[in-house]
């Protein structure tokens, strides 16, 4: 008999989100023609910008040309994408050589195929709460996981020490769920932690786009070290509503070796065995979101999606509850009212103001007691979704 993948059993019953879905579907079969505000789950509202469909259509007619047409695409990017990524990072004083860019369908895809890199029995270090998929993606591996608590005190950035040992090490700033963003010195800590003890750490840099105070770190490769120890995993999800499109990519510096083995090689030979690459139309389209006209644009919409974290921050400081995030962040991670549980103010939010937002236990026991919001939204439901929250809690 053909034996499964065993660990799967020891994954909770349904993916959060999931979870999330299935309730809101209950309360909308049983209340025909809501509508619901929603503040759930990370996806954009707005549409591509006009640089990035521009390019999706030109890309479109190449394929339809016998002198344009491109069949297979390198499977680790086209030149022509990863020179201009190696490009934004040099804009920012960071470099990075276009061969240490790995395109990708995405962050998500990326964070759980890179473990491929680690050998089987390596451990994992997890701050929570976390992104679901960094524990669910180590269960499935059957790979030992280290889970460090954070908490409101230390803002939610705990600093490295003995209990954090392990050999993979998961970073994501500005965090998913909490909104946190380390500084430089706090990056530092953690990369020298790395190096000391030999350690890799994946740093998720999903959300980088949405940092606007100058002395906070957009990249890891902005700390000294983070060339011998780091793996930076970027997305153009929530930067310029790829969400649909699909399309990341990951730094591996050529520095980084461990046993003798560069991780960089590996991952060309990993990429080109279980790949075949991103598609051309895709990589035109992410292209233009590198130029100064896209990067116009794309500034465009995060700002909408800013002014959505102001209108939920003032509703929220009108009700007098306690949160973080929302400056540097597209989340706000809040603590629930009357001492709740996550779970008990989703269904509060949903039954009595039909707003749909996540509950902080789905990212770990750490959560519970906190709840999430995004601000990814309609703006228009946002206000009203604000309104709503500020009439409930106050």
């Amino acid at each position: 008999m053909t034996r499964p993948n065993m660990h799967y059993a020891d994954l909770q019953e349904s993916y959060l989100f999931r979870r999330i879905a299935q309730r809101t579907a209950t309360y909308e079969q049983a209340h025909p023609g809501v509508h619901l505000y929603r503040m759930g789950i990370g996806d954009v509202s707005l549409p591509l910008c006009d640089a990035v469909i521009c390019a999706l259509h030109e890309a479109v007619d190449d394929q339809a040309n016998a002198k344009r047409f491109h069949g297979y695409m390198p499977e680790c990017g086209a030149s022509f994408l990863r020179e201009a990524i190696a490009a934004h990072y040099a804009s920012r004083g960071v470099s990075v050589d276009a061969d240490e860019v790995f395109v990708s369908s995405g962050a998500s895809d990326e964070l759980g195929d890179i473990l491929d890199l680690f050998d089987a029995g390596s451990s994992a270090m997890v701050i929570e709460p976390a992104y679901p998929a960094y524990v669910d993606a180590n269960i499935m591996a059957g790979r030992p996981i280290v889970h460090v608590p954070a908490c409101e005190e230390e803002g939610f950035l705990p600093r490295p020490s003995e209990a954090a040992r392990a050999d993979v090490l998961y970073l994501c700033s500005p965090n998913n769920p909490t909104g946190a963003v380390f500084n430089k010195a706090q990056l530092q800590e953690w990369v020298d932690f790395a190096n000391q003890c030999g350690a890799v750490i994946l740093f998720d840099a999903a959300y980088e786009a949405y940092i606007e105070d100058d002395e906070l770190p957009h990249s890891i490769f902005e700390v000294a070290g983070a060339r011998t120890c780091a793996i930076e995993i970027c997305s153009l999800s929530k930067t310029a509503g790829f969400t649909g499109t699909r399309l990341g990519y990951t730094v591996i510096p050529k520095e980084l070796v461990r046993c003798g083995l560069s991780l960089n090689g590996m991952w060309v030979r990993n990429r080109t065995t279980k790949t075949n690459g991103v598609s051309y139309i895709i990589q035109r389209g992410a292209a233009a979101v590198f130029t100064p006209e896209g990067q116009r644009q794309v500034r465009e919409g995060i700002a909408v999606y800013k002014r959505n974290a102001q209108v939920l921050m003032r509703a929220l400081d009108e009700a007098g509850i306690w949160y973080c995030g929302g400056r540097n962040a597209p989340y706000l991670w809040l603590r629930c009212p009357d001492g709740m549980g996550s779970w008990e103010f989703f269904d509060s939010l949903l039954h009595q103001i039909q707003v749909v937002g996540t509950p902080g236990e789905g990212f770990g026991s750490c959560g519970e007691g906190y709840f999430r919001l995004s601000t990814f939204g309609d703006p228009r439901d946002t206000v009203e979704a604000a309104r709503r929250i500020e009439d409930l809690l106050a």
